[in-house]
């Protein structure tokens, strides 16, 4: 039996002979397919096309035979012969019109593009343009532009709008300098002048500088992704006489050109729904802006985590928590589903008395006087409830420490020690960092807290630096001559699925420990192994801190011992956690562009969105992806990838082109000038 091999036949690349040939030198083939049909009625269209912009199309045409046909017989490009004629007859050109075409003397290629209405020569969207440029100075309208070249009236609008580009633009575009999308972010900018110095810089190869036109862009700008759009649609807002532009490219959210009015419709829906409480003799402070002033005296209520309150208390305090979040949600599906207004603001009416409840529950009775109400994305309306201060007990007797332990020579070995994660400081602010810092040892509690063989590791490892190798020993006023200290810095905020549910935990085991009547020994001793281990694991966890305070103290020993408890845990925050509003507030636009790109959810139209409107955004499409930054993982060092080139394809707005601008030119069966992917 013989074996059949396979022989990979290379590619045959035939150049094609292009020459600028008479007008009067040019006659339709026989064999060509619309032959003897009569000339369309958009023939005079397509005339005033050519002389307004040139020839964009080559003609394909083979050479004449004999002395009844003309040096060149056109296989493909009647339509565009029949346009010339008219001009020719016009006296707008003569017979020695250069005409440019692409001859064919292999008989199986002039019948390819006798049968292949399409010759697919590659047109750059950059000659295009300017195509459409002139003819828009010969006074061509949009809807005859159309008609000649087949496209959208939508789409030769884009065009048009691009071919107000100054010149170096359009250079730029064609050399590859500046990209489609860019092109269109630059005809956004009203400065002709401001156009062209950015288009100068990206074709002198310094780069298309998009964010200096997206802060330009952003200022002053209100979007439909505008946090009171929640509670005010788009009919009640164009029906107070709110006027809304719509992005021309259709890539960016339309903007609301009456934010006055848009605060307005709020503030009197709000106002609405504040009366109710007002009624109950809560004070009500309504605001789209800035927090009002209030009195120094009052203190906000939040969130209230174990130890806090009596056992009875929290429960209660808990079981009202389920129930502001459950009314929360059902405010969230009112206002989505875009039902009755009544209806919706009963929803969000329920879910603010359900939040004042669990607040004086959990401020152990006192009285709410005082509510806080702003915009919120999800539900509409957000509040925050304060209660008069309670005046402070002061206790007798001091916490001081004893004096620290005189500081031992220097070892004379050095141990090992593995490579700390590197910090991500770039662009980074000190309260920033704090911020990062402060969410990425919350995450790693939570892992070590679920994780008791590492726990018991990491406790194992701490009595060995304390009690063997005598570093950072202390005395205090305990048996075991252990420290141990929580996590709990000042300013920072408990994150619920994190140290939160650890926190929980240790205060369910308070409870029970209570109940038991027992010592603490005698209680822990009893415990069954596994919850041993269990509450050894929540006790190490609670006592990590590896926040770094400012970008200047950088802990690296304290970073390497957490690479190294990471890897042991198998530390992911985001099985709890995705990075919320509190923490992304806190970062640059630039910062919460970088993540988008990171989590690979990259969208032209999130540069368009106000610092508030971004900060939602990105919450939502990393809860969507279960996506954390790389800085909170301890694994190793953040790799940044805002410098990667976007390779994306142009969006379906322009299916023609690619991310350079190079599409091709076709011509259809019908004459209509359209633009497809060059063909082989």
């Amino acid at each position: 039996m013989t074996d059949l091999v396979p022989v990979s036949m290379p590619a045959v690349v035939v150049a094609r002979d292009e020459r600028t040939v008479r007008l009067g030198d040019i006659g339709i083939a026989r064999e060509n397919l619309r032959f003897n049909e009569p000339p369309d009625d958009d023939i005079p269209t397509l005339a005033a096309t050519m002389k307004a912009a040139g020839q964009l199309q080559r003609l394909t045409v083979r050479p004449g035979r004999g002395r009844k046909e003309e040096p060149w017989m056109a296989l493909d490009g009647r339509r565009r012969r029949l346009a010339l004629g008219l001009l020719l007859d016009a006296g707008e050109i003569d017979e020695t019109y250069p005409v440019t075409v692409y001859v064919e003397t292999d008989p199986a290629r002039q019948a390819a593009a006798v049968l292949l209405t399409n010759t697919a020569v590659p047109v750059h969207v950059a000659d295009i343009i300017a195509a459409i440029g002139r003819m828009l100075k010969s006074r061509l309208t949009v809807s005859v532009i159309s008609r000649a070249l087949g496209y959208a009236e939508i789409d030769v609008k884009r065009l048009a709008a691009l071919a107000g580009l100054p010149p170096v633009a359009l250079a730029a575009l064609k050399a590859g300098r500046m990209t489609l999308k860019q092109a269109r972010l630059l005809a956004r900018l009203p400065d002709k002048a401001e156009q062209a110095e950015l288009a100068e810089a990206a074709l002198d190869g310094h780069g298309f500088q998009d964010w200096r036109i997206t802060e330009r862009l952003d200022e002053g700008r209100v979007t439909a992704r505008d946090r009171r759009c929640a509670l005010v649609d788009s009919v009640r807002y164009g029906e107070a006489g709110g006027r809304t532009e719509a992005d021309l490219f259709g890539e960016l959210a339309p903007v609301l050109l009456d934010p006055d009015i848009l605060t307005d419709l709020w503030i009197r829906r709000a106002r609405a729904i504040a009366a109710v409480f007002e009624a109950e003799g809560i004070a009500v402070h309504v605001t789209a802006g800035p927090e009002p002033e209030l009195p120094d005296d009052l203190e906000a209520l939040g969130y209230v985590y174990g130890g806090q309150l009596p056992a009875e208390d929290m429960a209660r305090y808990r079981a009202q928590r389920e129930v502001f979040n459950e009314r929360a949600e059902t405010a969230r599906r009112a206002l989505s589903e875009a039902g009755d207004p009544e209806t919706v603001d009963a929803a969000i009416i329920a879910m603010i008395r359900a939040r004042v409840t669990a607040d004086q529950t959990g401020c152990g009775g006192r009285v709410v006087t005082t509510m806080v109400m702003w915009p919120a994305s999800g539900t509409g309306v957000d509040v925050r409830c304060y209660t008069p201060e309670e005046p402070e007990i002061e206790e007798d007797g001091s916490t001081g420490s004893g004096p620290p332990d005189q500081a031992s020579a220097p070892p004379a070995y050095v141990p090992p020690e593995v490579a700390a994660p590197a910090p991500e400081i770039d662009g980074v602010n000190h309260a920033l960092h704090a911020v990062r810092t402060d969410v990425a040892t919350r995450g790693l509690i939570r892992a070590l807290a679920d994780d008791p063989g590492a726990a018991l590791t990491a406790l194992i490892a701490r009595l060995f630096t304390v009690l063997v190798l005598r570093t950072h020993v202390a005395r205090p006023d305990s048996a075991l001559a252990i420290l141990a200290t929580g996590f709990n810095p000042a300013g920072g905020r408990v994150i619920e699925p994190l140290d939160g549910e650890v926190r929980q935990r240790l205060d369910d085991r308070r409870a029970t420990w209570q109940a038991s009547g027992e010592t603490v020994i005698a209680w822990v001793h009893a415990l069954p192994h596994g919850e041993k281990m269990g509450l050894l694991a929540e006790l190490t966890a609670i006592s990590l801190d590896v926040r770094e305070e400012r970008t200047t103290l950088i802990r690296r020993s304290a970073r390497a011992e957490a690479a190294e408890l990471a890897a042991l845990c198998a530390a992911d925050v985001t099985l709890h956690w995705t990075p919320d509003a509190p923490f992304l507030q806190l970062h640059s636009k630039g910062l919460l562009l970088g993540m988008l790109e990171a989590m690979g959810a990259e969208d032209d139209r999130a540069r368009s969105l106000k610092k508030a409107e971004l900060v939602d955004w990105v919450a939502e499409q990393a809860a969507s992806r279960t996506w954390a930054p790389a800085g909170l993982s301890w694994a190793g060092s953040p790799q940044d990838d805002a410098d990667e080139a976007d390779d994306r394809p142009i969006d379906e707005q322009d299916p023609a082109f690619d991310d350079d601008g190079v599409g091709a030119f076709a011509v259809t069966p019908a004459g209509e000038a359209a633009l497809d992917p060059a063909a082989a």
